[in-house]
């Protein structure tokens, strides 16, 4: 049932400790449940990546996550987005059309749109317009468990919707003066911006010193124990895989995004204690501001000795989804780091030609389905393998009154020789480069 009432409504934006109020007078509905029926725009230019599937497959999953139902799609190709409306007016009119018989009332764009556009999208189409960037917002927002996650979202939001408050606010006739601000005459969206980017410096603040306790935490974690982190594309199977390894009982579903925090637990191969880390997953056309937000949650992954990239190899476009996150990795300074490719999914492959052409394009690699356990103990030797090989050899001499290192050298290095006599003793040991420059550091002794 719905219900209809005029009212005046009393509308507040609380930023940090302030307020920013206005009044006006509108007609709204009052639903238990707003469903949201959406039309997908996209265009395919001269640049577009080759995709086996569907142009806007990928939108579709984004907005079915969103918790959006999609009605349809509309495709132009153009060598460029138009500048006023992003599709031509003939196109606009023929999403229009679908919008009215399909009974739509949202349309999302696959690409981020000037405010501009978006003005004339939702004139032309008389449906709310949402563009990539927004949806992938929501869905940030709506999964983000820890404090941590939600503080880089609500960064990520605010540098992303201060360009459009000429849109989102209706009270440009208002005027504000006093001590500390431009004086009589400042318009209210130059105070929103204004309180706005002192919002975004405080919450940068924030994330800086969350950012090195980080770094800090994860480094100490280092200097004890072997490191990997699960890198890869949204939905290619990191939390399965995690779940396979570590029986972390890490949330799994089949929607982008799904889960946003990283997640540390303990992998034991052949008696070595290595701690796995689940990282943020990876999507093309990934927001600049996500990634910048989200640099203290990819710490894990800075600090690891290996990186899983696990890939969904059932996918049409999985060679092209790789790219997307080798990309995104240069993006990130990560590029130069010991990487291993997982190919997961294996027992969803339906075209084997293009399997075989994965492979081979990545001969570096293990096929796997975490699903199902496939393949898991071949993971684990080549992971082991390439771990021990960044491992070095190290000679200390520690007198007899330093005895207590003996049980931190047994569990996190590999003890290959130890001798004695009445004042030192003598040990060989194998351990990671990073755990050899701290003991050197610590010990103050000790050569390769």
């Amino acid at each position: 049932m719905t219900i209809t009432k005029k009212i005046t409504l009393y509308q507040t934006l609380t930023i940090g400790d302030k307020y920013i109020s206005m009044t006006r007078q509108k007609t709204f509905e009052t639903k238990k449940k707003v469903e949201e029926k959406a039309i997908l725009i996209g265009l395919i230019t001269p640049d577009s990546p080759k995709k086996y599937s569907e142009p806007l497959a990928e939108l579709a999953s984004l907005a079915n996550t969103a918790g959006a139902e999609v009605l349809g799609c509309v495709t132009q190709n153009r060598p460029k987005p138009h500048a006023a409306s992003y599709l031509g007016q003939g196109k606009l009119e023929q999403v229009k059309s679908m919008a009215e018989k399909q009974g739509a009332n949202l349309i999302i764009c696959d690409d981020d749109l000037l405010p501009t556009q978006s003005k004339n999208i939702e004139k032309i189409t008389g449906r709310r317009v949402v563009d990539r960037t927004e949806l992938i917002l929501h869905i940030f927002a709506t999964n983000s468990k820890t404090s941590e996650a939600k503080l880089q979202v609500e960064l990520a939001q605010l540098k992303y919707f201060m360009p459009k408050l000429k849109r989102l606010w209706q009270h440009l006739d208002r005027y504000e003066g006093g001590i500390g601000t431009r004086g009589p005459g400042e318009k209210q969206i130059e105070s929103d911006k204004r309180i706005i980017k002192k919002k975004i410096g405080d919450l940068a603040q924030c994330i800086k010193k969350i950012e090195e306790r980080k770094s800090r935490e994860v480094a100490e974690r280092a200097n004890k124990f072997l490191t990997v982190a699960l890198i890869g594309y949204t939905n290619a199977g990191k939390s399965t895989l995690m779940n396979l390894i570590t029986n972390a009982d890490v949330l799994v579903e089949d929607k982008l995004f799904s889960t946003l925090d990283t997640r540390t637990r303990l992998w034991n191969i052949e008696g070595r204690k290595i701690l796995l880390s689940d990282t943020v997953g990876f999507i093309e056309k990934l927001p600049h501001a996500l990634v910048a937000s989200f640099r203290a949650t990819l710490e894990e992954a800075r600090q690891a000795d290996l990186l899983l990239h696990v890939v969904d190899s059932s996918h049409p476009d999985a060679a092209q989804q790789v790219e997307v996150v080798n990309k995104v990795l240069e993006e990130i300074g990560l590029q130069e780091k010991p990487i291993l490719l997982v190919l997961n999914k294996t027992d969803l492959v339906k075209d084997n030609v293009d399997f075989s052409h994965l492979r081979i394009l990545y001969p570096e690699h293990v096929a796997m389905s975490a699903k199902k356990g496939i393949n898991l103990l071949e993971l684990e030797k080549k992971v082991l393998y390439l771990l021990e090989s960044q491992m070095v050899d190290l000679n200390l001499t520690l007198p007899m009154s330093e005895g207590k290192w003996l049980s931190w050298f047994e569990e996190y290095t590999r003890i290959l020789e130890k001798t004695w006599d009445e004042k030192n003793i003598y040990y060989k040991i194998r351990l990671t480069q990073a755990n050899a420059d701290w003991l050197m550091a610590t010990l103050g002794n000790g050569e390769k």
